[in-house]
């Protein structure tokens, strides 16, 4: 999905920071984006589904930490639960474990058992190695992965797709 003329305010609040947090990596900065256009923000994420979609869907995932703000917002807007999905050693009681890799290294991230139909949200999709490792920790938690949403997608590092669902994304970078 190309950036709307919509979006495109949107947009323009994302501020580029280059060799961050290595060098040769352009670091995406929401945070002015979240400070003036929050409401906005979330609201055009919601779009991003169908009304019959958002019907199918009981709990939002939020993903560590900047997917928790838009995750969080979203729920709230579309009377959804809320989880967490947060890197390892971060949540208490039993929680699924999944390696990953990154642009720029490697992580690990876990969930909590639970169940429902869910819907994966996080900031930024780059290599779409995080999303696949969160899907794969919410179907072995027991949660039913229904859709995926970034506010970002980095188009050129990546073709994602799980289990023949991609990713919904309001603001996309050709390169």
């Amino acid at each position: 999905m190309a950036t709307s003329n919509n979006n495109a305010l949107l947009r323009s609040h994302i501020k580029d920071v280059p060799d961050f947090p290595k060098p040769g990596i352009i670091f995406r900065d929401i945070s002015p984006l979240l400070r003036e256009h929050f409401g906005e923000t979330i609201a055009k994420m919601a779009e991003l589904l169908s009304e019959k979609e958002w019907a199918e869907i009981d709990i939002i995932g939020g993903i560590e930490s900047r997917g928790f703000i838009l995750a969080a917002g979203l729920a709230a807007v579309k009377q959804k639960g809320f989880v967490k999905i947060r890197k390892k050693g971060k949540l208490p009681g039993r929680v699924v474990v999944k390696s990953y890799g990154l642009e720029y290294g490697e992580d690990a991230l876990e969930m909590q058992y639970g169940s429902g139909r869910i819907l994966l949200v996080d900031d930024v999709l780059a290599t779409g190695g995080t999303l696949a490792a969160a899907a794969e920790l919410a179907k072995q938690s027991g949660h039913d992965v229904k859709a995926f949403s970034c506010l970002i997608d980095l188009n050129y590092l990546n073709d994602f797709s799980w289990n023949g669902m991609v990713c919904r994304s309001l603001i996309n970078y050709e390169e």
